[in-house]
């Protein structure tokens, strides 16, 4: 987020990147060597085999953001400001459906955008890019190399027993628009699979990003991913007031398309014509 002075103009980001995802594929990639992705544990000998719980799930994250690429699905995002009494003071909402064309290639549709009434601080593109990366899919499969994982202990998680990790990136990078994720993530014992993350997006540089939880339910009987993001944070900007943040973002209709895809004008709308596979079952519940 970047502190607004002056009346915001908001530009509409139609682009793809938004949620932007490796090309489509169900195997699972190999991660990097383990003494590459793990740097750092707790003081005391785990009792558990933390590098192997690592390799795993590293690898399946890596098959998820690639399965992803082939599921429809809508994304609704609400960003607030809130003032002393607890008002909204400005708003911003976007729903978006993640549809295919006809050569099967994912795009974003806009269906619900009305102006933005913010006022005290204003989306900027890292907001955006936060919103289709770290926030739904903490870790990126390309760079899971340049994080260290530090091993914290087990938490019961609704009715998960997990494993529970301190992420960061080795190096921050300089550049803002070098997005990564610092925070924490919870690993499901049985299928070696984050269920649950909570943490931000880094760099900052003079911009404010807010500290978010995103859960996970399973699609398919098989892929854990995103429903609920959500946070209430105060952004304490380096030059100027701080600003009391609220972000509430949904992921529903998860459909998978296996065949081609054919899009017909219906009165001005795009119908998709395919045949979706279950429905998500619920696991862990969002607070």
């Amino acid at each position: 987020m970047k502190l607004q002075i002056v009346r915001i103009s908001v530009v509409i980001f139609l682009a793809t990147s938004l949620l932007s995802f490796p090309g489509a594929t169900r195997q699972a990639q190999a991660s990097k060597p383990t003494e590459q992705l793990i740097s750092a544990f707790a003081a005391a000998d785990p009792p558990v085999n933390v590098e192997e719980i690592v390799r795993s799930f590293t690898a399946k994250e890596t098959e998820f953001r690639h399965a992803l690429a082939e599921y429809a699905f809508i994304r609704d995002a609400t960003v607030q400001t809130i003032g002393m009494g607890g008002q909204i003071t400005g708003e911003y909402h976007r729903t978006s459906q993640f549809v295919f064309n006809d050569t099967n290639e994912r795009f974003e549709k806009i269906t619900y955008f009305p102006q933005p009434t913010l006022t005290e601080l204003s989306i900027t593109q890292e907001d955006l890019e936060d919103l289709g990366g770290v926030q739904p899919f903490a870790l990126e499969a390309s760079k899971i190399g340049q994080y260290n994982f530090n091993y914290v202990g087990t938490e019961r998680v609704d009715e998960l027993d997990t494993y529970v990790f301190d992420v960061a990136p080795k190096v921050i990078p300089k550049k803002v628009s070098e997005r990564f994720f610092q925070g924490r993530i919870w690993v499901d014992q049985q299928d070696v699979q984050i269920v649950k993350v909570k943490g931000k997006g880094v760099p900052e540089g003079d911009q404010r990003f807010p500290i978010f939880e995103t859960y996970r339910q399973q699609v398919d009987g098989h892929y854990w991913f995103p429903v609920y993001t959500y946070s209430d944070d105060q952004l304490d900007f380096p030059k100027g007031p701080s600003v009391h943040l609220r972000m509430v973002v949904r992921y529903t209709d998860y459909k998978r398309f296996r065949s081609k895809v054919r899009i017909t004008d219906v009165e001005n709308q795009e119908e998709i014509q395919s045949q979706p596979t279950t429905t998500p079952t619920p696991a862990p519940k969002k607070p």
